[in-house]
């Protein structure tokens, strides 16, 4: 009989992963939203606002998560992960980058709870020790979630 092994987030649905740790980021009350959370756009390639309340959370699980999956990965990275197409009338569409303003204060967030840290070259990775176990707890609590379903 096979040992069984730990659940990782790389284990798990991204959407559902994603979901549950903006929750968990949400009810624990260590991450703060700034005041321009309800005027801003994610991008200049957006017409408004995101509809969602809670979109901060959701983007900050999200922004972890991808720099769980990709070390190193920086804000530039992230931009370029979170734009999306420009429309511009007849012309045709060019991608445009996310705002930078947006990943940047997540990241210093998920860095002041000491989820994610800086690489000595360059971006960010997730933290061996709290990082890396918050994470995994909860990716392991969303498998189990949907063994049971």
């Amino acid at each position: 009989m096979a040992e069984p092994r730990a659940i990782t987030v790389k284990d798990v649905k991204a959407e559902d992963f994603i979901a549950a740790y903006a929750k968990y980021l949400k009810e624990s009350n260590k991450l703060e939203l700034p005041k321009w959370v309800g005027v801003v756009k994610t991008g200049p390639h957006k017409e408004l606002a995101p509809y969602d309340p809670d979109w901060y959370f959701v983007r900050c699980a999200s922004i972890a998560r991808k720099v769980y999956l990709r070390p190193g990965c920086g804000i530039g990275n992230l931009q370029d992960w979170y734009g999306g197409a420009k429309r511009r009338g007849v012309r045709p569409q060019h991608h445009q980058k996310a705002s930078a303003g947006i990943i940047r204060a997540c990241l210093k967030q998920l860095e002041e709870m000491r989820i994610v840290e800086k690489c000595a070259k360059s971006g960010r990775r997730v933290t061996a020790v709290v990082g890396r176990r918050e994470m995994d707890t909860i990716a392991g609590q969303v498998a189990r979630e949907q063994g049971e379903a």
